[in-house]
């Protein structure tokens, strides 16, 4: 354990819109922005000036992000011009890694508060054109959107290693024999617990966005069934098992997270919610990226010292269904009964650079109301790592 802990004092997050859907008119340093001040709205005895860093996930930042997204949401929310801001880039795990980074500067002494936390809108990401070797070419140009996947592939890498974020999800239902059935009673039973928790309160971390109507994720089915679900066809590979009603989709969200050493509670003004133990971080081929957290979690109990059977909850990412599955497949002494238990990414959604601080919040708040000790938040990430960090409830 570090000499000097950090703790998870507060989290919140955006209700998470679909591609196109409520949140497609806000742009993400506003989204950021508004999240970091719901966020200090609900520690109002801390004074702006002493966060040390605010230090933000962002998957794009080639369009409205304008590059340093974390250091824009400090300007447009107000803070003092002297709190600085960085934005950390690891896919789909970038907000996992701030908290992870936030923390250590926190438990080497260089930081005693600090917000981490992530955001993207995948609606309104841009399209980039490479520059020309030619001030006027002659011939046409291609376009590249940067919403999701592989673009501008540097040709020597491998085909294998290229391969869709779909197709990767068909290879690991075929390594795993996972069956479509499987996948889909894994997204139905994603739909129904999001939708039984906002019924029951227990998304209390969700704050409202000025201006727009939503006040829970918009990709919430609580509607659907095994039937309506089996009737979708295959989104990636013909006669294959994975489909839009089994995969996350694509979203806009932020969320932010409020860390802290043990004696910053005085300036904080509450107590903390969980103690951030350990973390782990693994590689994995890019073509069964989906796997990573698997190794990830391995490591980040190792160095916590506890086994599966010490976890009470675990807020694993949910990319792909059939990816989820593989993942608990390697994982065989863990009960699934303990996994995402409010619903995962296929039903909430999965914004890329905010799902890491969504998952690690949601597990604080869980583990604060169902009185458990430890928890695991984990991910996958394309091009094939994997991400983890290990709470104990406070």
């Amino acid at each position: 354990m570090a000499e000097r802990a950090a703790y998870i004092y507060e989290a919140v997050r955006t209700p998470f819109g679909r591609f196109g859907g409520a949140l497609s008119g806000v742009r993400p340093d506003d989204l950021a922005a508004h999240s970091l001040r719901a966020l200090l709205g609900r520690v109002g005895e801390l004074a702006p000036e002493a966060i040390d860093d605010v230090i933000l996930g962002n998957a794009n930042g080639a369009g409205e992000e304008n590059r340093d997204v974390a250091r824009m949401a400090v300007l447009l929310a107000g803070l003092p011009t002297s709190v600085p801001g960085v934005t950390v880039n690891r896919l789909c795990g970038s907000s996992l890694e701030a908290t992870i980074q936030a923390a250590r500067a926190i438990e080497c002494g260089d930081a005693s508060i600090v917000v981490a936390g992530g955001v993207e809108s995948m609606t309104r990401a841009p399209w980039v054109l490479l520059k020309p070797a030619k001030g006027f070419p002659a011939g046409p140009e291609t376009l590249h959107s940067t919403t999701l996947g592989w673009r501008m592939v540097n040709p020597e890498m491998p085909d294998q290693w290229t391969i869709s974020l779909g197709a990767s999800a068909e290879k690991l239902a075929g390594m795993y024999d996972i069956s479509r059935e499987a996948q889909d009673e894994f997204a139905l039973r994603s739909h129904t617990l999001a939708a039984r928790a906002y019924e029951q309160g227990a998304m209390g971390e969700v704050i409202p966005i000025p201006g727009v109507e939503l006040d829970r994720d918009e990709g919430i089915r609580a509607e659907t069934s095994l039937e309506k679900l089996a009737k979708l066809k295959p989104a990636f590979v013909a006669g294959g098992t994975v489909t839009a009603g089994n995969s996350s989709p694509l979203n806009d969200g932020a969320a932010m997270v409020l860390i802290g050493a043990e004696d910053a509670a005085a300036q904080i003004g509450k107590q903390p919610l969980a103690r951030i133990v350990s973390r782990g971080v693994h590689g994995v081929d890019p073509d069964v990226f989906g796997i990573a957290p698997v190794e990830a979690a391995n490591q980040a109990l190792r160095r916590a010292g506890i086994g599966w059977g010490e976890i009470d909850a675990v807020e694993l990412n949910e990319a792909f269904a059939s990816q989820s599955l593989a993942c608990l497949a390697g994982w065989p002494e863990l009960d699934p009964k303990k996994v995402n238990v409010r619903g995962g990414a296929i039903a909430i959604g999965h914004p890329l650079g905010a799902s890491g601080a969504r998952i690690v919040g949601r597990l604080a708040h869980e583990l604060r109301a169902g009185g458990g000790r430890y928890g695991l938040a984990a991910l996958c990430i394309g091009v094939g790592q994997g991400l983890a960090v290990v709470l104990e409830a406070c």
